[in-house]
């Protein structure tokens, strides 16, 4: 009792309302699973910059996809809404009057992370796979002439040196969806999806698969059980097979896993060969990828005709794809195209330069941080929840507030926020961001209190071992305590 005397004497020493003060302790308290976990609070008030709660801010937490916020952030300001990327096709020659191209087509990417079924501007569930923008492209190249071409269709994603792995990320984040590879080159978020339908006990289950690379081939060993749990576990190997295994029940309509590819530019480079190859256009060669190194030098200049182009939708439209659905790849190559375009280097350590310089112009303390990747899928990414409302009041009081707030889910809406809050109406004045994984959850963004208060948030945790479902809980729980 004297301990917790002494931590609300604490908080009111920053100036929290009791009410509010109470709310949140009274949810601490109920979340029993928080007691050997580490929680980090920062609560703000937005018209006077006044802290009102506190808890652990200073202290150091993985922040998960919270880093997405400072990324998402770091874009807008850096490269402005009206950004767009720019991609082309070039030959090495003009077609001759057969329409024959003597060498390669290369696909030349611009780290354009639109090639895909998803709607801009963002739309609730909208993530589809397609290959519709490749065929555009090859509907152009055919439209400029192009009838045969006796080299390779080369994927090339020199813009950004290689590295398609950050430090930090676990091993077998590489073979997820959620963890597919970076590059300047993109399909389809450089997935594919692996679907498994029950037949008839004891016989193997059906595997359908979208968006697969060309090439890949898939091992079912996957039995159907009448009685029986489904356990269906998938492995892409290194000899570009699908390895699946386990039982599926019959009791259910199946399962559906996505995968990362291999090598991006080479698979963006096999589908936009055969593209070609539908509408009659005669490849001689292969489809190959070219990639620039770390330590290589400035990537090539665009060299012969260009037989296609796209510009992607506006920064501000991806942002919002970011933040919303938790986007990796797409935070991924934020960061390293703010690298490239303000100091000539596609680097991750480029752009995390970048976001130290806007930290500091913020009045961040470099002891309040140390990240290393744009997604928050590093597990070495370090940040304070002092550090977030840092940010979080920085961006609600720039000139691009309105757009910044549109960014972020809409609690019971849209995005990652869409089913939670258990459906109260007034979660819709919370708009936040969360992180996910393994012992960590966090949501940070703002709330509008009863009375008009606009709060900015920043709740980590970390290191708990309880059911999920009771740390999203009291996350609610406290989202909702601030909105009184």
């Amino acid at each position: 009792m004297r301990a917790l005397l002494i931590v609300f004497l604490a908080l009111a020493a920053v100036g929290a309302p009791p009410n509010l003060t109470a709310r949140i302790e009274a949810a601490l308290q109920r979340s029993k699973p928080l007691n050997s976990a580490f929680v980090g609070i920062e609560v703000v008030d937005l018209r006077t910059g006044k802290v009102v709660f506190q808890r652990n801010a200073d202290h150091l937490f993985v922040p998960a996809s919270n880093m997405k916020l400072f990324t998402t952030a770091l874009a807008l300001r850096r490269l402005g809404p009206n950004y767009h990327f720019q991609s082309a096709v070039a030959a090495t020659q003009v077609p001759d009057a057969l329409g024959r191209v003597d060498g390669d087509l290369v696909w030349i990417g611009s780290g354009d992370p639109t090639l895909s079924g998803r709607t801009y501007p963002y739309h609730n569930h909208s993530d589809e796979l397609s290959l519709a923008p490749v065929g555009n492209l090859a509907d152009q190249i055919v439209a400029a002439g192009v009838r045969e071409v006796t080299g390779d269709i080369v994927g090339d994603d020199t813009r950004y040196p290689y590295d398609p792995h950050p430090a930090g990320w676990n091993i077998g984040d590489e073979q997820e969806g959620y963890g597919a590879p970076v590059s300047a080159l993109i399909v389809n978020d450089n997935r594919f999806l692996v679907q498994v339908i029950p037949t008839e006990d004891g016989e193997l289950a059906q595997v359908v698969s979208v968006g697969m690379p060309l090439g890949m081939v898939l091992d079912n060993r996957v039995r159907t059980v009448t009685d029986g749990p489904s356990e269906v576990h998938m492995e892409r190997t290194s000899l570009g097979t699908v390895r699946l295994t386990g039982t599926l029940s019959r009791k259910i309509a199946g399962v559906t896993e996505s995968l990362a590819v291999g090598d991006p530019a080479q698979s963006a480079a096999a589908l936009l060969r055969d593209e070609l190859i539908h509408r009659g256009v005669n490849v001689h060669g292969a489809a190959v990828a070219r990639h620039r190194h770390p330590g290589d030098g400035l990537p090539p200049a665009i060299s012969g005709p260009v037989v296609a182009r796209r510009t992607s939708p506006p920064l501000s439209d991806i942002l919002q794809v970011v933040d919303k659905v938790s986007q990796n790849l797409h935070a991924e190559i934020l960061l390293r195209e703010v690298g490239a375009v303000r100091q000539n280097r596609g680097t991750q350590e480029a752009g995390l330069l970048e976001l130290t310089d806007m930290l500091r112009e913020w009045g961040v303390s470099p002891d309040d941080f140390a990240f290393n990747d744009g997604s928050g899928l590093s597990r070495n990414a370090l940040v304070t929840p002092r550090a977030i409302a840092t940010l979080l009041s920085a961006m609600y009081q720039s000139d691009r507030h309105e757009l910044w707030m549109g960014l972020l889910p809409i609690g019971g809406v849209d995005g990652t926020l869409d089913k939670r809050f258990n459906h109260h109406p007034e979660a819709r004045r919370i708009q936040a961001k969360t992180g996910s994984m393994s012992h960590v959850r966090a949501m940070s963004g703002y709330a509008q209190a009863k009375d008009g208060t606009p709060l900015a948030f920043s709740i980590l945790i970390n290191n708990f071992g309880a059911d999920t479902g009771l740390i999203s809980r009291f996350l609610d729980e406290t989202g909702l305590a601030l909105l009184q």
